[in-house]
């Protein structure tokens, strides 16, 4: 088997979740494939424009959602620039799942606690989906979500599936000059928020994703509000490339994140390298 061949893939549909950032979803060609594909929340995969190269995105949809994967990305690049190109119906490459995962079934019976900025909501978002489909199995459900600005907010429509749910307590957020008259939401920095809110760390997991700054000034605001650091779970996939641990691109002191990442403790990231 050819560890570098994707699987072609179809896309059955997109939306632009902001100016710059999309969403995929994707279908199987081979029946057999999307017949059997199976993956677990947190994990990765290469995403190919065929002649223009592959990216890493996590897979942003719930494996309790079978029959499709969705992925969402920035256009930074070549390589997402040709996947912008792309339209529905086109064919586009993918390899996976890679990686580990968050483990739900460790955190059933406890509440979870969804922290994320910018387009970081999108690992989060899976495992966000593949608890309410799993509902009965968690106790309280907290998210904390900010962006730079409103019209930085990624899945809008899904943000507000959430705030009508009585089971679901959502905080809502934009950097300071980042609002709209309209906006309800809050107006603070992400940390801010998630001490403002102050979600109880009895019994409870949080798991962080967004930019790595987000990340710095969140873990000792989830500290200070009693989260061990063995509850508190991160994604460090925007350090990958080939996905396999050969190209040596995401190493980090005796870590390969593709392999043995990309989610991570507060804990297991404290004994990497300081310049880390």
């Amino acid at each position: 088997m050819n560890l570098y061949e994707p699987y072609r893939v179809k896309i059955a549909g997109l939306v632009d979740e902001t100016p710059d950032t999309r969403t995929f979803r994707l279908e199987f060609l081979d029946p057999e494939v999307a017949r059997t594909f199976d993956f677990k929340t947190g994990q990765f995969g290469e995403y190919s424009a065929f002649g223009a190269g592959e990216c890493t995105f996590c897979i942003a949809s719930s494996p309790t959602r079978r029959g499709y994967i969705e992925c969402s990305f920035k256009t930074v690049g070549k390589a997402t620039t040709a996947l912008r190109d792309l339209n529905v119906g086109d064919t586009m490459g993918f390899r996976g799942p890679y990686g580990n995962h968050f483990p739900l079934e460790r955190m059933e019976g406890s509440s979870l606690v969804f922290i994320a900025g910018g387009i970081g909501l999108a690992p989060v978002r899976s495992v966000i989906w593949n608890a309410l489909d799993l509902r009965d199995r968690f106790k309280d459900v907290t998210i904390v979500y900010g962006a730079r600005s409103v019209s930085d907010l990624v899945y809008k429509r899904e943000l507000e599936e959430w705030a009508a749910r009585a089971d679901v307590r959502l905080h809502q957020t934009v950097d300071p000059g980042g609002e709209t008259p309209d906006w309800a939401g809050e107006v603070g920095f992400v940390p801010t928020i998630v001490e403002k809110s102050a979600p109880s760390a009895t019994n409870a997991y949080a798991i962080v994703c967004g930019p790595p700054i987000m990340i710095k000034f969140t873990l000792p605001v989830l500290k200070k509000l009693g989260f061990a650091d063995d509850r508190i779970y991160t994604t460090l996939e925007n350090r990958m490339k080939c996905g396999i641990g050969k190209c040596g691109r995401c190493n980090i002191g005796p870590v390969y994140v593709c392999k043995d990442g990309p989610v991570f403790t507060a804990e297991e990231l404290a004994k990497l390298p300081p310049e880390f």
